[in-house]
């Protein structure tokens, strides 16, 4: 692609991830445009940012104002959160028509462009700003284009032992999905942040294409024996779940006539991640191109001991 990248515009700076992605910007020096709700109390009683980064309020349903506030900004960075995700398909857009160079939706997490995730209704927002992006590319080939990258980190280690998703730690449960000795990718939010900044670094090595990161390849298994070596003295119990069964769980909601979000949408993600067959072993990571070194035991240790 022609030129550097110099000018950002994070969507979504004051989520899980955007606060470590915004911290990764600035420390490579990009100047950062964040991009808020314009409804939003954000920027005055709930956050501030560094003086460095300049605040822009924008209508996320408005193409105009999203067009006017990415005007000159070269590229895009999102980490809208779940329920926002299909106003992405209108940032494309506005990105498209304001001459934005590369686009980062709001994806990180499990191998969405592996078919078989894909084709889970829990994906299927990422999916479709998926395919607008590749459109946009495909239509619109050479140097002034919009360009993706789709950055695949797994499920976060250090979030997912917070609130209890990778293990429920505050009540010492462990679910081990099919005996939870399937590996799988893992990263914290942190080296999330950095592989943003890095794949924003290398715009021609990471054109249109999905960058597989990871800090460790593990298991729920060793996870666990790490929670409970950390936890000396302590009872912990578990629970194996069938993958199958959940799957199958979701697809019977699915069908019924107001399906419940709460009875599908978390199945899905977990047979994603814990399933067999969905590509979330990143058995090859571009860790040497972003630079990201991948964690020791101890390290993966260290993680596990900081949320138990």
């Amino acid at each position: 692609m022609s030129g550097t990248i110099t000018r950002v515009a994070l969507a979504g700076a004051t989520g899980n991830l955007g606060p470590a992605i915004l911290k990764q910007l600035l420390a490579a020096n990009f100047q950062v445009t964040v991009l808020t709700r314009a409804s939003s109390t954000t920027t005055t009683t709930k956050h501030s940012f560094p003086p460095s980064v300049r605040v822009a309020p924008v209508d996320y349903d408005s193409l105009g104002s999203l067009v006017a506030a990415l005007r000159g900004q070269d590229a895009v960075v999102s980490t809208l959160t779940s329920a926002a995700l299909s106003k992405q398909l209108l940032l494309v857009e506005a990105a498209a028509q304001a001459g934005v160079k590369r686009f980062i939706p709001s994806d990180f997490g499990s191998n969405t462009v592996h078919p078989r995730v894909a084709a889970l209704p829990s994906y299927a927002d990422k999916v479709a700003v998926q395919k607008s992006l590749q459109a946009k590319a495909a239509a619109e080939p050479g140097a002034a284009s919009l360009t993706y990258t789709i950055v695949l980190n797994g499920p976060f280690l250090d979030w997912g032992l917070e609130v209890g998703f990778v293990l429920d730690v505050k009540n010492r449960r462990a679910t081990l999905y099919d005996g939870g000795d399937r590996v799988f990718s893992a990263t914290t939010l942190p080296t999330v942040g950095k592989a943003v900044a890095a794949v924003l670094r290398k715009p021609d090595e990471t054109r249109n294409r999905a960058v597989y990161v990871h800090d460790t390849a593990t298991t729920l298994r060793k996870l666990y024996d790490m929670a409970r070596k950390a936890t000396p003295g302590e009872k912990w119990t578990e629970e194996v779940v069938s993958v199958d069964g959940l799957v199958a769980q979701a697809w019977d909601e699915l069908t019924k006539e107001n399906p419940d979000p709460e009875k599908f949408v978390m199945k899905f993600i977990s047979a994603a991640i814990w399933g067999e067959g969905y590509g979330a072993h990143f058995e090859t990571t571009d860790n040497e191109l972003v630079g990201i070194r991948e964690h020791t035991e101890d390290e993966v240790q260290a993680v596990v001991q900081r949320y138990v």
